[in-house]
């Protein structure tokens, strides 16, 4: 649980600014032929940039998250573990406020998305569907790994179709692992 009485007020509304510009809450779908409903549904909040320090702010403040570094020198913060999320992240957001309204709405969807998680609405085939359909709203329902008709299709099919359909799916990944 975040300790707000170890953060000075300059420096979370500082932080919250900046993830008003450079920050990002994402909903991610991972397929799991093995799960119930085939698909992992994983929440995460990052912010990429340069300077580490920043991030390393973030870090301290929220006290969770992973710092990182890629090989082409960007650094990153990330918080991808559910507990830490709603016991660190969102917290601090409610506290310290967004200005613009689309890192409102985002991070408004994203607290909804969390909620259904917390719920195990993810392990059903009707909670991932409400999930796709609020995931839609934020980040200007931005590109994805997976489109929503593909994993709406393995939702119906067998796990043998949930397979080929994601080896094709892949083929077309922009985001890369380190």
């Amino acid at each position: 649980m975040i300790d707000f009485d170890l953060i000075p007020d300059s420096i979370g509304y500082y932080l919250a600014g900046f993830v008003d510009g450079e920050g990002s809450f994402n909903i991610s779908m991972r397929p799991r032929p093995e799960f119930k409903a085939a698909w992992k549904v994983s929440a995460c909040f990052n912010v990429s940039q340069k300077d580490q320090v920043i991030l390393g702010l973030m870090r301290k403040y929220m006290q969770c998250g992973t710092l990182r570094s890629r090989p082409d020198g960007v650094w990153y913060f990330e918080v991808n573990n559910l507990k830490a999320l709603v016991e660190n992240v969102v917290p601090f957001f409610k506290k310290y406020n967004f200005l613009s309204a689309k890192k409102i709405n985002d991070f408004e969807v994203f607290q909804e998305i969390i909620s259904l998680i917390q719920l195990d609405q993810h392990l059903s085939t009707d909670g991932i569907v409400k999930i796709l359909h609020l995931r839609n709203k934020m980040n200007g329902a931005g590109k994805r790994k997976f489109s929503d008709s593909a994993i709406l299709k393995c939702l119906k099919e067998s796990s043998e179709t949930t397979r080929q359909i994601l080896v094709s799916e892949t083929r077309n990944d922009i985001v890369r692992s380190l």
